[in-house]
């Protein structure tokens, strides 16, 4: 069974699509861009660690939807491209990224 589905069975709901995407955001940080990324239901959010030992970067999807936000919405990333999007964090949070 799905991880996700295994941490929200105790909330007797179906998950969110919000959910759903973060969980593919996931994946895809973990097995691709081999970084530590931690989904938390309860606050629809996922939490995203770099190599060095600081605050998580909170990623969350907003703006109607369409976005992965993080770094108080300052940072997007289109929800349609999870390879971009885990490319792009990936960078964030090894500060390889330009700003």
């Amino acid at each position: 069974m799905n991880m996700l589905f295994m941490r929200l069975a105790a909330f007797q709901q179906p998950p969110s699509l919000e959910l759903i995407l973060l969980e593919r955001l996931q994946c895809r940080l973990i097995e691709t861009e081999r970084v530590v990324a931690n989904l938390r239901p309860e606050l629809e959010a996922l939490l995203v660690y770099g190599p060095q030992p600081c605050l998580p970067v909170h990623v969350f999807v907003g703006y109607g939807g369409r976005y992965f936000s993080w770094q108080n919405a300052e940072k997007r990333h289109l929800v349609d491209d999870i390879e971009g999007a885990a490319e792009v964090l990936a960078a964030h949070v090894r500060r390889d990224e330009g700003s």
